[in-house]
């Protein structure tokens, strides 16, 4: 036995053996018992400093706090600043149904043939963020993983309901790629982002398929999914996926931030177990019109048509970022926002709101640092001044 490894960020002594197969298992004491008091075992699994990392960048940080009065927002991913006024009007009416309790059975099922499903593999939520606090609720993993950079909400969920949790952080020389054989093989709970927030990588959907294994649960987050024409990629209606959890969001597309409305789709044991942990009418008379209301056919057909004029603007702002010197895009973006790398990125972003612009900082995203900024993609005019000013902050 070696006795004496270095310990992953957070946990406490590391042993390794080396088995009579070859393997090696290392036992990490002051964790949660597997067996033997005071002790947690993982198989094949070397010490790693994305393993058990402490929460070192605030999970809790979003795009809303960049915002200030006065500033152009590029920093929040909510497209639009307010709901057509189509929808507008019909959460209006609901507000004469308000002395009733809510009642989901209609939204449920509007959501559920909107992606082929049945309405028991359907739970509403208050948003997308809610679907992650409930699964890491109902969840006991012993092996959480979550893919980053993403979205920050599913780790800081996992962390609250005292999950220990690994990442698994991709690569900008890679175009943050993902790799399955990188995600380790005794993960029972994976997450990850598609399209991914911040980086605007579109994974293919047979790679995510990829990654379900029995008795493993496999979270994908696909609130910005619709902001790709057709949703080439998404894993929506795949009912067949073994422990598959989709979680979807309305608030983006729709600007429903304020109202909190999404929804997960899962097997219809998981759907109930997240369902009993979850409050009574978490999910408002509002919103759930709402839900009803955009997964009706006509307002599919309206998403998809903005999303193709979201990547005529997304490619404007592309060929703007690129045409200025000393900003380097890492991969070609896909969704509604563009991860940029600058020197200096916090820097900048000051001198931007200095200028009129709130842009997202992006250090607290793992495995991204300073240097990163996360742009919202607006109309053409917009990005036009954005790009004035970005130039001119980096002029010599």
């Amino acid at each position: 036995m070696i006795i004496g490894a270095t310990p992953p960020s957070g946990t406490g002594i590391v042993t390794s053996m080396m088995d009579a197969d070859g393997t090696t298992a290392y036992r990490t004491t002051q964790g949660r018992s597997t067996g033997t008091p005071g002790m947690r075992i993982t198989t094949n699994t070397p010490p790693d400093p994305a393993r058990d990392h402490p929460a070192d960048v605030d999970l809790r940080h979003h795009g809303d706090r960049e915002v200030a009065p006065g500033l152009v927002d590029l920093a929040v991913n909510v497209r639009g600043s307010a709901p057509p006024p189509w929808l507008t009007e019909r959460i209006a009416e609901s507000l004469t149904r308000l002395a009733a309790y809510p009642d989901a059975a209609e939204a449920r099922a509007a959501v559920a043939a909107r992606h082929r499903r049945d309405p028991a593999d359907v739970l509403l939520t208050a948003g997308a963020a809610e679907a992650f606090v409930l699964l890491a609720r109902t969840l006991k993993p012993r092996h959480a993983v979550v893919v980053h950079p993403q979205f920050t909400e599913p780790e800081a969920a996992l962390r609250a309901a005292g999950h220990t949790v690994r990442r698994v952080l991709l690569r900008a020389e890679e175009g943050f790629g993902l790799d399955p054989a990188r995600i380790p093989e005794e993960a029972d709970l994976v997450m990850i982002g598609n399209p991914t927030n911040p980086t605007s990588v579109l994974h293919p959907a047979e790679t995510i398929a990829a990654l379900a294994r029995p008795g493993r649960v496999l979270v994908v987050d696909e609130a910005f999914a619709d902001t790709i024409p057709g949703e080439p990629e998404s894993l929506a209606e795949r009912a067949d996926v073994d422990g598959l959890v989709v979680v979807r969001s309305l608030t983006k597309t729709w600007a429903l931030a304020g109202l909190r409305i999404g929804y997960l789709l899962a097997a219809p044991d998981l759907v109930r177990r997240c369902a009993e942990g979850q409050p009574l009418w978490s999910v408002s008379t509002p919103a759930l019109v709402a839900a009803e209301a955009c997964s009706e056919p006509g307002a599919v057909s309206h998403a998809d048509a903005a999303a193709v004029t979201l990547a005529d603007d997304r490619a404007y702002l592309v060929a703007r970022l690129r045409a200025i010197p000393g900003v380097r895009l890492p991969v070609e973006p896909r969704s509604s926002f563009v991860l940029a790398h600058v020197d200096d990125g916090l820097a900048v972003r000051e001198l931007l709101r200095e200028r009129g612009f709130a842009v997202r900082r992006a250090d607290t995203f793992p495995g991204l640092g300073p240097d990163w900024l996360r742009i919202a993609v607006r109309d053409r005019a917009t990005t036009e001044a954005f790009a004035a000013a970005l130039e001119g902050v980096l002029s010599p």
